[in-house]
């Protein structure tokens, strides 16, 4: 059964782990077996581990689980919490008698929403990464939730969303976004969303869009300096797909966070996309169904930015941004 989420990917399943006093958290994408996958980097401060390797040219072709964290750079710690708790499972790569799970991970930064950051000399982000994969199902909250509950954008609280499609030709795709962009989801400040026209089962409102978008509304605002704002995203499919494939596909995945935020992929954003296959569907051809896969996987990710949005609640802290309902609802 659907649940518009990226668990809908068969053997793919979603953990959380947060702190309400610390305002961060951490999220888990755990593969029941080890998927091949790749990445793209669209925007320009970044913070990431192992994800170098995920380029098509090196050896390493599979990898266990994503981290998504809050924390700014403490947060790739939880990347160690998610490798243990794998290792106690015997997951990981194989070099002879070693094994070393295989998890990528990117961060964003949540360390000036207001929440209480003095955790002494260790961050908590190793036993976030651990306790998410220990919870790890396929139904998971959305909002503030995990990676995104610390989260914020331009002028509204950020969070974590996620939706799902099926092709014609019956594979899956599915995505997660954490939603902490430099930009807006919102079109001038109002309740319409950017991704609205691609929106299904008023999954984030169904308020359509505007009548008329203002000049105004096209000008560029930002908020924070380099470094403060990413939106973190996976995709899932049930796809068979080489690694090459697997990186075109989050090319074209990108292209989803331009349809829900603006601006994106701004010096001052962080922004990627990891894109995992688990190899149960084989595409009918390598061109025109991956093609419509990509197209598939960038319109997940435009509306799982949205739902993160509209999903999210404003947290209990002073100052803090309101949420989308707290102006629209």
């Amino acid at each position: 059964m659907a649940r518009n989420l990226i668990t809908d990917v068969p053997g793919v399943r979603v953990g959380h782990a947060d702190d309400g006093k610390l305002a961060s958290g951490t999220t888990v994408v755990l593969f029941d077996e080890p998927a091949v996958a790749s990445a793209d980097l669209g925007g320009g401060g970044p913070g990431t581990r192992e994800s170098a390797l995920l380029d098509p040219a090196m050896t390493v072709e599979r990898v266990d689980a994503f981290v998504l964290s809050g924390g700014s750079a403490f947060g790739l710690d939880a990347a160690s919490g998610a490798q243990a708790w794998l290792r106690e499972q015997g997951r990981g790569f194989q070099v002879r008698d070693a094994l070393v799970p295989i998890v990528p991970a990117a961060n964003l930064f949540d360390l000036l929403n207001g929440g209480d950051k003095s955790w002494g000399r260790y961050p908590p982000y190793r036993e976030f990464g651990y306790q998410a994969c220990a919870s790890a199902g396929a139904s998971f909250a959305l909002g503030s939730a995990g990676a995104g509950l610390g989260a914020t954008i331009l002028d509204l609280k950020g969070g974590l969303g996620s939706a799902s499609a099926v092709t014609r030709g019956g594979v899956t795709v599915g995505a997660i976004a954490a939603v902490n962009a430099v930009g807006s989801a919102v079109i001038g400040g109002g309740p319409h969303f950017w991704a609205a026209p691609f929106e299904r089962d008023k999954e984030f409102g169904g308020r359509g869009s505007p009548a008329f978008v203002s000049p105004d509304a096209l000008a560029y605002r930002g908020k924070g300096s380099p470094g403060e704002n990413t939106t973190l995203v996976v995709v899932a499919t049930d796809a068979v797909l080489t690694k090459t494939q697997s990186r075109r596909v989050a090319i074209m995945a990108q292209d989803g966070l331009a349809r829900a935020l603006r601006p994106i992929h701004t010096p001052l954003d962080g922004d990627i996309v990891f894109v995992a296959a688990t190899g149960a569907r084989p595409l009918a051809d390598p061109i025109y169904a991956l093609s419509e896969l990509g197209t598939l996987a960038a319109d997940v990710v435009a509306r799982s930015i949205a739902r993160g949005i509209y999903e999210a609640r404003a947290l209990s802290l002073p100052g803090a941004l309101p949420s989308w309902h707290d102006r629209f609802g």
